[in-house]
């Protein structure tokens, strides 16, 4: 049952971390190559991002329900791994409270923005996604080095 828990919760992980990666890398740049203007790119921005919270939130969720279980599933566990874990709680938290300002402060204010306010909202997104990207990573890190130690 543990190393079921331990798929369910790693594969939940790798899905958030490489959702996160593919918008950086991929979707955003070419959005903003394709369009050139923040405000013809906009719409497109809304249009993928419609949706998505709620799958975003059910993804955090399911993290934390499926970490929770592995936690208590018991067994010999080092000072080192609690502090391993510790670290991963924290950086985790730290990203969905990231996310809930995105989903429920950031997107009202692009949704309503004038076109001149665009650009810099845009800029405001993307460093929140990759801080967001790096405490998820790093979460995902710690996981596997506790899952291994």
């Amino acid at each position: 049952m543990t190393v079921l828990l331990g798929l369910i919760h790693s594969g939940i992980g790798a899905v958030w971390l490489g959702s996160m990666v593919y918008s950086l890398g991929v979707v955003q740049p070419r959005i903003g190559r394709l369009f050139g203007d923040p405000a013809k790119a906009e719409d497109v921005y809304r249009e993928l991002a419609a949706g998505n919270r709620w799958r975003v939130v059910a993804m955090i969720v399911f993290l934390g329900l499926s970490g929770a279980a592995l936690i208590l599933g018991g067994g010999d566990r080092t000072t080192t791994w609690w502090a391993l874990i510790a670290a991963k709680v924290a950086l985790l938290l730290a990203a969905a409270a990231l996310f809930w300002w995105v989903s429920w402060r950031g997107w009202p204010a692009r949704v309503f923005a004038l076109p001149e306010e665009l650009a810099p909202l845009q800029r405001r997104f993307r460093r929140t996604a990759i801080v967001m990207t790096a405490l998820v990573g790093l979460a995902f890190a710690l996981g596997v080095v506790a899952a291994h130690s």
